[in-house]
């Protein structure tokens, strides 16, 4: 008899033929059976970032897989990872304490800043023109994220599962917004993504390991740079394909496809 398939997240919890636990604010909350069946798993299904680390102690197989966790929401892990891979990024620094002082002799109006960690959305995404912007975010962060104004006006998102682009579209902001998010009001446009911004999202998924994500990516003078990436992305945007990515993934899963093979 084949092990019960053992997801924390509710993300699979649709499908009768994964066991899903839920995530526990204390390991001594789960009835002993679950936590059985959480220590004989082979492979335990959107563990949470409470778990993910844990379970990588213990020798689980994870699917996302551990990086997906430790790097979601971070942006400047995030930032160092692609420069450590050599992949092509916006130029950026990061500015902590007296540090801040000295940005203007980094970047020149305009620029972006953002914050740096547990942002989504659009939000903590900032356009600073003047002085009195840049104090404003300063107020509000302690750590500064900076990066250079982009000549663009969209970007794109790909979507990785696996290793393989399932979805891949612009995203053209609204009037007057310079941000591209869908949860902004951003339309979808899945015509004439260029092969070649695919192909850098997937290289980069592969080489980080990071096995179910939404990368971000824009195009400046005809070559793609990765902006961030994003493993708890919107499901807008494929769903306008046709795509539905819970059902893609657990029929991956049921497939024996997912977690992907290793190399």
């Amino acid at each position: 008899m084949s092990k019960p398939l053992v997801a924390i997240g509710a993300r699979l919890s649709r499908y009768p033929q994964f066991t899903t636990l839920g995530p526990r604010p204390n390991l001594d909350d789960y009835p002993h059976e679950h936590l059985r069946l959480i220590r004989e798993a082979s492979v335990v299904y959107y563990p949470t970032e409470a778990l993910a680390p844990q379970l990588a102690a213990l020798g689980k197989r994870l699917f996302p897989s551990l990086a997906c966790h430790l790097l979601e929401g971070d942006k400047i892990k995030q930032t160092n990872l692609f420069k450590l891979l050599g992949l092509p990024h916006p130029r950026t620094r990061v500015f902590y304490g007296r540090q801040r002082q000295a940005i203007l002799e980094h970047f020149s109006f305009p620029f972006v800043a953002k914050k740096p960690r547990a942002s989504s959305r659009g939000r903590g995404v900032h356009l600073i023109e003047n002085q009195a912007q840049l104090d404003a975010y300063l107020a509000d962060n302690k750590v500064a994220y900076i990066q250079e104004r982009l000549p663009i006006d969209r970007d794109l998102r790909v979507v990785v599962i696996g290793f393989e682009p399932v979805c891949a579209y612009w995203r053209l902001p609204p009037p007057g917004e310079w941000r591209s998010n869908v949860a902004r009001g951003a339309t979808v446009d899945f015509a004439g993504v260029p092969p070649q911004a695919v192909e850098l999202a997937v290289a980069a998924a592969r080489a980080a390991d990071l096995d179910e994500v939404g990368l971000d990516l824009a195009m400046v003078d005809g070559k793609p740079l990765l902006l961030e990436f994003n493993v708890k992305y919107g499901r807008q945007g494929p769903s306008q394909a046709g795509l539905d990515v819970v059902d893609y993934v657990a029929q991956g899963i049921l497939a024996g496809k997912l977690p992907p093979p290793r190399e």
